[in-house]
């Protein structure tokens, strides 16, 4: 199956769910993003590691790294696997001697520890297909929407589903374009309900 290199781009406090952030991941040769919400906890966790900073006490993944190269084993590469009902799933594929072996993790837990391991991070094709967002290299700041596109995008969530999969994906367009990943990911969700 075919994997797509994947960048962090942007950690982001979310606005609609209290205590959760978005992480944005992006592919390396495409501007094709990844949006996925992470609890508080976590998002912690991977800011610390891409910052190098230690704790005096050390966090779960700090303690997870230790183990690890304690018993001479090697974090090789964090994959996104799967994107089911909205949630995701990835696997550490990780190496002890010659024993490659694969575990099964939150996308979340995979990457924190990916930051610390300073291993690739990854996505089947698949998985960025169904969930990922492209994004447009240039914006045409000169476009001004449609008055009936304006009204729908300040429309409740509840009345979203309403809407036909040509009306969202409008909104999805202008999500992205506003660089609302939130907005755009919850978008995604409800296109590929009705698809």
């Amino acid at each position: 199956m075919n994997k797509i290199t994947l960048e962090i781009k942007e950690l982001l406090y979310s606005q609609s769910s209290s205590g959760a952030y978005v992480l944005i991941l992006g592919d390396k040769n495409s501007m094709r993003r990844l949006p996925i919400v992470i609890g508080a906890n976590e998002a912690q966790s991977i800011a610390l590691g891409m910052e190098g900073e230690q704790n005096s006490r050390p966090l779960t993944h700090d303690l997870f790294k230790k183990f690890a190269e304690q018993y001479s084993v090697e974090l090789m590469e964090v994959v996104i696997t799967r994107f089911l009902e909205g949630v995701f799933y990835a696997m550490l594929v990780c190496k002890q001697g010659e024993d490659i072996t694969m575990i099964d993790s939150r996308p979340s837990d995979a990457i924190a520890l990916a930051v610390r391991f300073h291993c690739p991070i990854s996505a089947y094709e698949n998985v960025m297909n169904e969930a990922g967002i492209e994004m447009e290299e240039v914006k045409d700041m000169d476009a001004t929407p449609e008055s009936d596109d304006t009204e729908e995008a300040d429309e409740p969530t509840d009345t979203l589903e309403n809407l036909t999969v040509e009306q969202l994906q409008k909104l999805l367009q202008m999500a992205i374009d506003e660089e609302n990943y939130e907005k755009a990911a919850q978008l995604r969700d409800i296109i590929n309900c009705k698809s």
